[in-house]
């Protein structure tokens, strides 16, 4: 019987896959309508007793978003002196919802990768996996990719998209 072969494996593929960046990312929204008379109207005396007695701390070591879900005018000091109290805590302290906020957490931790390890290498954007990564972040890793890779492709190594091919 003749040895199965993993033509994958021996192959020049360098396999990047968005979702281990993501990793241990724990992300916490906090919605400023609960800050605010009636769910609409910030009293700046109110607002600030509010985030003092709040727990900051709740947020140690992860990620917080901040948004209000109302249409309420929150003026750009609120969210001032929200940075301010969690700061202390949280790794980062970001504006809007959870999608937005995941999207800036890629991008950080994109723009911390050495890109040129990939110079003239076939590379495959890994396509299933477990987390749903946001459409932009795959437009971002092509930005970073595109300059120094010789192929681009997405999705499995056993069956891809061919998405760049460096000319000559």
């Amino acid at each position: 019987m003749e040895e199965i072969v993993n033509k994958v494996k021996q192959s020049k593929l360098e396999t990047v896959d968005l979702e281990k960046f993501a990793d241990g990312i724990t992300l916490h929204e906090l919605d400023l309508k609960h800050y605010l008379f009636h769910g609409m109207i910030l009293k700046e005396a109110e607002f600030r007793e509010k985030t003092e007695a709040h727990d900051w701390k709740q947020y140690k070591g992860a990620y917080l978003t901040v948004y209000c879900s109302t249409d309420a005018i929150i003026p750009k000091w609120a969210y001032m002196l929200v940075v301010q109290h969690a700061s202390e805590f949280a790794i980062d302290v970001l504006f809007g919802q959870k999608p937005q906020a995941l999207s800036q957490i890629f991008r950080q931790k994109l723009d911390g990768v050495n890109w040129e390890y990939y110079e003239d290498r076939f590379v495959l954007l890994k396509g299933c996996s477990k987390m749903d990564v946001p459409a932009d972040v795959y437009m971002y890793a092509t930005k970073k990719l595109l300059p120094h890779v010789k192929k681009l492709m997405y999705g499995e190594a056993c069956s891809n998209v061919p998405v760049y091919r460096k000319k000559g």
